[in-house]
């Protein structure tokens, strides 16, 4: 039957294409709903012979409207509604207010209130959770919903365009990549695997700026080892990027449209910028986040950008008041938000260096430019501010007084942003960045962690127009709304795979009619349970189990979605959610529960809070299988979690080399400097160093290497606990050479996308002794590495 039903599908989709002759002769072909195309006739006539014969190049046809768009989508990372100063914030977006003047904005768009979520949503017009990415790549499990992974079944808005001739490329961050294609294939799922003819960028949920582990296409390219770090910027490079590839294509396709997905990891921690642009901001939050949020609130209200009836929120429980930061932490803390700032308008900065370079080749007039502020609310994952985030992550207990003394022995406050921290702002200042909400990032209950300014300019059609656009708006409404403007039906079948129905609806209707009707009825919100459903100008939310600025996950073994307190908001007069109408009108809410679940059960969100499994169940995350490793020099760029675990491991590593005499070099790596190990040799000494997130850095000497053959040996042992210490034993030739013990080993991950080197460490070093020396290449010869778990 399902054979008979594709059959059948195809037929139809055929039948949709058609062709007629033109006056000059000229063939134009209708758009169809079964991808690809046939392809085109033969041009001319074949005899008996050439002489016979007629050659005629075939016509490469075309399936869009003349004149068809360019198109640019900009999205940046971890950004806050009320950070921008287009929108009343106090953090200058020249670009952003540059294309608000010449567009229009959206003052009620939202996203899933996470990134890999809302970036599967964006580029397929489909719900996070339908096309499995109902959690980051990560953290996936086998729940339809929670695979991490888009099936061929919701082609993208690239692999659809490409079908109809665009060129495209991404440039960015692509967090949509499951994990364990990247050490070794097969890439049909990265970027290019999904419709992009060129990607640039890191395959990761956050990279650092100064050396991330970069990819172009599907393979793996170092970072520019520039004399001073500031020289090379990964928002910088993807401008540059951009740019080159915009020239190459009108130099050699200028008769193709193209599109352009220029995502940034920036501004997700860790907050990676030059000195000069953070201390644009200095003194600016010394009052703290209480007054910031304040002052956002009001300009946002001043320049009718919310409601006049708009209600401020509280600060939301267990975040502290600014008074009551001791005195000395403040400076502290006010730095990292400076840095946060100069970070975010760095990066506006070099999104309007391809504005720029839209002007200066002609094609601007015909280019729709939109440009989303984020793919969430702005993150409260930092907690109380840090000089390493993944701590909270790793849920690692720490001071700030901890964090202030480790700034201060890496060169002070002034050295935040740079290579050697992955520092985050305090959770209270994304709370007041995301003015004029209530919550966070990871909460999908509430705007605060859903809804982001949009900005479209596209001067050929769009008028500008100062007046706000507030239809409610999903981030999975892009795709048709192109399809629309391109008059593309959605595609019934796509490279034989059945497609998905379109969750989204198209609202270029409101382009020129700021009035126009809302066409959206009904939106479904949920991230690791926090939910809510929008129906009809009618919104019902639960908070869910977990709070995003605490940093230890949630005890879930008795939570029962069932029991969680919903709440109800009627939006034509309530634009913050702060006028709880559950106990006034309990039918409306029931109606509203009832609709949730329905959607849910159709879009493949159960269970309610899957997203959370991994998580709390470590022995389920997504890693190699392998009990064993053999490997061999020159083998780099293995992900954390298909390398051997010496992070947090109980493991014998035994090594087989020749060395010369005062050998220098890594034997391997895994992570980078702010959280890493790395066993090494200089001037003819062995090294081992644990990096515990900067709040610990081990240091053992572990003895003479012989010139020659030589064997290396080390155990690990970690007890269970947590950041538990671990024990180390080395011998070198067979003779015992040192003990050792790493205070606190780490237990889930060193970082987002650093990798385990062979040879060599790449990108950021993990240790001190060689951090200005580049990749650190090993002098003698690695024949064989062997990495054996031992039993417990």
């Amino acid at each position: 039957m399902e054979k008979m039903k594709l059959f059948s599908l195809i037929i139809v989709g055929l039948l949709v294409f058609s062709c007629n002759e033109t006056e000059n002769n000229q063939t134009t072909y209708a758009a169809q709903e079964v991808l690809p195309f046939p392809s085109p006739p033969m041009g001319g006539e074949v005899g008996p012979t050439m002489q016979e014969s007629v050659h005629k190049w075939r016509e490469t046809p075309s399936y869009l409207p003349e004149d068809a768009p360019n198109i640019l989508i900009i999205m940046l990372d971890d950004a806050g509604f009320g950070n921008p100063s287009t929108f009343g914030g106090e953090i200058k977006t020249p670009t952003l207010s540059k294309l608000r003047e010449e567009g229009i904005a959206y003052n009620r768009f939202h996203t899933t209130a996470m990134c890999s979520p809302t970036r599967a949503a964006l580029m397929t017009g489909r719900n996070h959770h339908r096309v499995g990415s109902g959690m980051i790549a990560e953290y996936g499990n086998d729940w339809d919903g929670y695979t991490g992974v888009i099936p061929k079944s919701s082609a993208t808005l690239t692999e659809v365009l490409g079908h109809y001739g665009y060129s495209s490329a991404a440039l960015g961050k692509e967090h949509n990549t499951p994990v364990d294609q990247l050490a070794n294939g097969p890439y049909d799922r990265t970027p290019t695997g999904r419709g992009y003819d060129y990607f640039y960028g890191f395959m990761a949920g956050e990279s650092s700026q100064w050396e991330p582990v970069l990819w172009e296409n599907t393979t793996p390219i170092e970072t520019p080892h520039a004399e001073n770090y500031e020289d090379f910027h990964l928002t910088e490079a993807m401008a540059e990027k951009g740019i080159t590839w915009i020239r190459r294509h009108l130099a050699i396709n200028p008769d193709r449209p193209f599109m352009m997905y220029w995502a940034p990891g920036a501004v997700h921690g860790p907050h990676h910028v030059a000195k000069e642009w953070a201390d644009k901001y200095k003194g600016q939050f010394d009052d703290g986040w209480d007054a910031y949020q304040k002052r956002n609130f009001e300009r946002q209200k001043a320049m009718g950008w919310i409601p006049e009836d708009a209600v401020l929120p509280p600060r939301p429980e267990g975040m502290p008041a600014w008074e009551d930061i001791p005195d000395e932490e403040k400076a502290f803390q006010a730095r990292l938000m400076e840095v946060y700032a100069g970070f975010l308008e760095h990066t506006d900065v070099q999104a309007g260096k391809l504005i720029d370079e839209l002007e200066a080749r002609g094609i601007r007039d015909n280019t729709i430019v939109m440009y989303i502020l984020s793919d969430n609310g702005a993150s409260s994952e930092g907690v109380e501010g840090s000089v390493a985030e993944l701590n909270s992550q790793n849920g690692i207990p720490s001071t700030i007084a901890e964090h202030i003394e480790i700034a201060e022995q890496l060169g002070g406050l002034e050295e935040l942003g740079g290579p050697k921290m992955d520092n985050m702002y305090h959770a209270a200042w994304a709370w007041a960045g995301d003015s004029p909400f209530r919550y966070t990032k990871l909460i999908a209950g509430d705007f605060g962690g859903t809804r982001t300014p949009m900005v479209i300019s596209w001067p050929k059609e769009i008028k500008p127009d100062n007046t706000p656009r507030s239809q409610f708006l999903h981030v999975n409404d892009v795709v048709p709304t192109l399809y629309d403007i391109l008059e593309i039906p959605h595609p019934k079948v796509v490279d034989g795979h059945e497609q998905d129905p379109m969750d989204g609806v198209s609202f270029a209707s409101t382009f020129n009619d700021p009035d126009a009707p809302e066409l959206k009825k009904t939106q479904y919100f949920d991230i690791m349970g926090s939910r809510g459903i929008y129906h009809d100008g009618w919104m019902a939310s639960a908070f869910g189990p977990r709070k995003p600025w605490v940093a230890a996950l949630p005890d879930v073994s008795n939570w029962n979605p069932d029991e969680d307190e919903w709440e109800l908001f009627d939006l034509s007069n309530d634009f913050t959610l702060m006028n709880n109408l559950a106990a006034e009108n309990p039918e409306k809410l029931e109606e509203m529960k009832k609709l949730f679940m329905e959607e849910a059960i159709e879009n493949k969100v159960l269970p309610i809070g899957g997203a959370m499994y991994t998580a709390l169940n470590p022995q389920d995350f997504k890693k190699s299988s392998n009990t064993e490793w053999t490997l061999f020099e020159g083998m780099t760029r293995i992900p954390e979690s298909e390398a051997p675990n010496v992070r947090s491991g109980n493991i014998r590593v035994e090594i087989d080399g020749e060395v010369p005499a005062g050998v220098n070099g890594v034997i391997f790596a895994m992570g980078g400097y702010a959280g890493g190990v790395s066993l090494y040799a200089m001037n003819g000494e062995l090294y081992y160093e644990y990096s515990s997130l900067l709040l610990k850095r081990t240091k053992i000497k572990v003895g003479a290497l012989p010139k020659g053959e030589v064997n290396i040996t080390y155990e690990m042992k970690t007890p269970l606990e947590r950041a538990a210490p671990a024990e180390l034993k080395f011998w070198i030739n067979g003779k015992e050479a040192t003990t050792g013990t790493v205070e606190r080993t780490i237990p889930l991950i060193f970082t987002a996308s650093e990798t385990f080197d062979v040879g060599m460490d790449l990108n950021s070093p993990v240790a001190d002794a060689y951090f200005d020396k580049g990749s650190f290449e090993f002098e003698g010869t690695l024949k064989k590495l062997h990495f054996k778990y031992l039993e417990e």
